[in-house]
C-alpha cells in the first residue's frame, strides 16, 4: 500500500501520541504548517511536513540537553 501524502489531525495525533486539541493548538499556532481542504476546512498535514517536524523537535530537545549540560541558558 503506498504511504498517503496528507495526514489528518486525528492520524497526527495518534502518530505524536497526544490528543485531538494538543494536535489543533500545534496547527492554529503554526508550529506545525497544515493546509485547509473542502468546503468544510478540514486540516490536513503532509506527511514530509510531520517529519520534518519531528526532525526539528529531536534537534531542539537535544540543543536544549546540551546548553543544560553546560549550564548555558536556552537560545
Amino acid at each position: 500500500m503506498a504511504e498517503r501524502r496528507f495526514l489528518t489531525l486525528a492520524d497526527v495525533g495518534e502518530v505524536l501520541n497526544i490528543s485531538a486539541s494538543q494536535t489543533y493548538a500545534l496547527v492554529r499556532s503554526g508550529e506545525l504548517p497544515a493546509i485547509q481542504v473542502g468546503g468544510r476546512g478540514q486540516w490536513r498535514v503532509e506527511t514530509r511536513i510531520l517529519e520534518e517536524y519531528i526532525a526539528a523537535a529531536y534537534e531542539k530537545t537535544a540543543a536544549a540537553l546540551r546548553n543544560d549540560a553546560a549550564g548555558t541558558p536556552p537560545a
